[in-house]
């Protein structure tokens, strides 16, 4: 253990773990738990929701089971039989086995998700294993090389959305750097009744089908009376040319989706208890198909120390965006014998999800009002930079060959890396020339000629590092928002290594059409990516769109640059902002082919999907990518 971890209470996080299923409040609570606070999931009475690695296999079973969400009835696809499905724990060190049976009458599969093992192992169909069959049982079985928050789900079809989704967490070998009393693993997603074909086909014929929240001629005339008719009428007519809507936010909206919290409805609600004066841990677990939403606990600052499963240095925050697939484990400190309510509003503010930290069951603190929907701007669609003065008439479109060193406004030198507090920059070995810095941000850079074709909408004027943007809707409120800017690796990384070369990848759709893809290209019709085993990797993700794109990368995790030199942090999800350019490391240190995708579900399975082939040496003998 880490020096000066607090000796356990009686009632220690081990010993109460709050967990939810879809019918019912789980607690989650191991056997040492008092009878008298334990709760059960009514899908499995008596049976227990936690599975410890430790015990021996894992046992899963894939199947179509009938729950209850706000009240009504539905057929989900569950993991032993709840949403989500029950909590595997393991320890680092240790190895998991975990035989997965499919009693569905198709194909289904499970990933997991930011686990580094063997290729064999990661659960894609049609990439790294053939699917699990009707009717038959896989064993995976793998090491466990980490510590941290993570999750599983199908990747499957659309299986995710209909609850075939839960929560994984891994105990460090060392111990915790950060003291607590208990903790909660709350998992957020949304809920639909509708068959999520039938939405998927909803939106190619009308992309817009669940957004009810657009603007109307009174918003025009308020406009008129804030910025005057001549703004208000440009603003209009600019988004009118490219036929895009200011309050394109989110594909699917709260006009169908319910938001859950560990399974349970906003008028249910979940509860997780504390005693006043404990540090409580919150284990946040993004588990939407299509949803990023912002969470805060209104009254209780949040104390981040943990970001897609990996430490970090502790930062004090009001509010944090989690996108989907992200995970944010944050400390608070409740000393009030009172409730306090974990709100996590969608971020087109059509719904919410929420639940209740409180020292007795049965208590309830008020809801927060939604605050108004978010609107996009030019800023959003590129289309407002001067490129920090660089003549865009003189320059055109074409970036062609143009070394990072030539771009205006490089202010690090080429030779060095910007030293985080307390930290020295130094010489990054391996580094190819003419590339910059390991840990810095990339630089606002023009579009180059490539449009992408009819596959892509829309193109952006420039793009730009938005990372100490907390993004649309946030930030106006008063209080402090988590950016990914914020974000610092708790160790230094001393042996940090620049890139031997880059490759940039733009992120692509037509929402008229609802087609995503990369680079203009679907995943069908895409060819592999060949990296090099060993070799490192810039990957710069530039997003011409105008809607979030949450990038996961398997089997690897990526080192996000976010300016932070040798404490940027690792992270194996990443958010992608409109107009957005983003870039981070990784190295190809795990064969094979992995998959690289969107995670809002419908435009990963519409097509913004790729396939990373890690080769060895010998196999690959040149680059089909730059």
């Amino acid at each position: 253990m880490y020096k000066g971890v607090r000796p356990p209470r009686p009632l220690s996080r081990r010993s109460f773990l709050g967990y939810g299923g879809a019918a019912a409040v789980v607690a989650g609570a191991d056997r040492l738990l008092p009878a008298r606070l334990r709760t059960e999931g009514s899908l499995h009475r008596g049976a227990p929701d936690v599975l410890d690695g430790k015990d021996g296999p894992i046992e899963l079973v894939i199947a179509e089971t009938e729950i209850r969400v706000g009240g009504r009835r539905a057929r989900a696809t569950t993991v032993n039989g709840t949403i989500p499905g029950p909590l595997l724990r393991f320890r680092e060190g240790d190895e998991a086995v975990i035989n997965v049976t499919n009693q569905l009458e198709e194909n289904s599969s499970i990933h997991w998700h930011g686990i580094l093992l063997p290729n064999a192992m990661d659960g894609v169909p049609n990439v790294t294993f053939p699917g699990i069959r009707p009717g038959e049982t896989f064993s995976y079985r793998f090491p466990i090389r980490q510590y941290g928050t993570y999750w599983y789900h199908s990747h499957s079809g659309l299986q995710e959305q209909l609850g075939h989704y839960g929560p994984l967490v891994i105990d460090p070998a060392e111990g915790e750097p950060q003291l607590f009393d208990r903790e909660h693993v709350v998992v957020l997603s949304d809920w639909t009744f509708e068959d999520p074909n039938r939405i998927l086909a909803k939106l190619k014929k009308r992309p817009d089908y669940y957004n009810f929240q657009k603007r109307t001629v009174f918003d025009f005339f308020r406009d008129v009376g804030e910025h005057g008719l001549g703004a208000a009428l440009s603003d209009r007519l600019e988004w009118g040319s490219m036929r895009m809507n200011s309050t394109d936010i989110s594909d699917i909206t709260g006009a169908t989706y319910t938001y859950l919290m560990n399974g349970r409805a906003p008028d249910a609600g979940w509860t997780g208890l504390f005693q006043p004066g404990e540090r409580v841990r919150l284990r946040f677990i993004n588990a939407s198909a299509a949803s990023l939403l912002d969470v805060r606990i209104p009254g209780l600052p949040m104390t981040v120390m943990q970001v897609t499963g990996q430490h970090v240095r502790p930062v004090e925050t009001d509010e944090i965006r989690i996108a989907i697939a992200e995970r944010y484990d944050v400390i608070v400190e409740p000393t009030e014998d009172r409730a306090y309510t974990i709100f996590a509003e969608a971020m087109d503010r059509s719904g919410f999800a929420r639940g209740t930290l409180a020292p007795r069951e049965g208590m309830e603190a008020p809801v927060p009002p939604r605050r108004a929907r978010p609107l996009l701007t030019m800023a959003d669609m590129g289309m407002d930079h001067d490129m920090a003065g660089i003549d865009m008439a003189d320059m055109g479109h074409d970036m062609g060959g143009m070394e990072n060193a030539e771009m205006p406004g490089m202010g690090t030198p080429p030779d060095s890396v910007p030293a985080a507090a307390g930290h020295e920059g130094h010489v990054m070995p391996g580094m190819a020339m003419g590339l910059r810095p390991p840990g810095t941000l990339p630089e606002e850079t023009m579009h180059g000629p490539d449009q992408h074709g009819k596959a892509n909408a829309s193109v952006p004027v420039s793009t730009r590092s938005r990372l100490a943007e907390p993004g649309a809707g946030l930030g106006e409120d008063g209080w402090r928002v988590l950016t990914y800017a914020d974000i610092e690796a708790l160790h230094p990384n001393a042996e940090l290594r620049g890139p031997d070369r880059e490759i940039e990848l733009h992120l692509t759709g037509n929402m008229e059409r609802f087609q995503w893809s990369i680079d203009g290209v679907k995943s069908s019709d895409a060819d592999p990516i060949h990296v090099t085993l060993g070799e490192r990797i810039r990957l710069i993700l530039v997003n011409d769109t105008m809607m979030s794109h949450p990038m996961h990368l398997h089997g690897m995790f990526m080192e996000l640059e976010n300016g932070k030199g040798v404490v940027i942090p690792w992270v194996d999800t990443v958010n992608v902002k409109p107009a957005e350019r983003v870039s981070v490391l990784f190295t190809a240190d795990a064969p094979g082919p992995w998959a690289f995708h969107c995670h809002v579900l419908y435009h990963m399975y519409a097509g913004m999907f790729r396939v990373i082939h890690v080769m060895e040496p010998d196999v690959h003998m040149g680059h089909d990518e730059d």
